[in-house]
């Protein structure tokens, strides 16, 4: 054999392999059946659960948000800055232009 000629020993299977574990051995197809049938009833509950964490988690994120903001207000004739866009752009300023534009 390839392994007892590399390793200078024979291969052996486990024994925990061959025989089969005290979990399968006690498990029947009826309770099997019967445990996805409680786990399909609980599914629509645990869906809600989850929504519902979610919607907290989201809720503490947008407080973090809100308190870290600066909120400015600005009335009508305010100057400010106004951020230029590719299509805001003047035809040629070309790439050394302005990426501001303003008064």
């Amino acid at each position: 054999m390839p392994f007892s000629l590399v390793y200078d020993a024979e291969a052996l299977i486990p024994v925990e392999v061959g025989e089969p574990t005290l979990r399968y051995f006690l498990a029947d197809e009826e309770s099997n059946n019967e445990a996805m049938l409680v786990n399909l009833e609980l599914l629509e509950e645990l869906r809600d659960l989850a929504r519902v964490r979610m919607a907290t988690q989201k809720q503490r994120m947008e407080r973090y948000y809100n308190r870290r903001a600066n909120l400015r207000y600005f009335k009508v004739g305010d100057l400010v800055m106004k951020k230029v866009t590719q299509n805001t752009r003047e035809l040629n300023a070309g790439k050394l232009g302005s990426t501001w534009g303003g008064l």
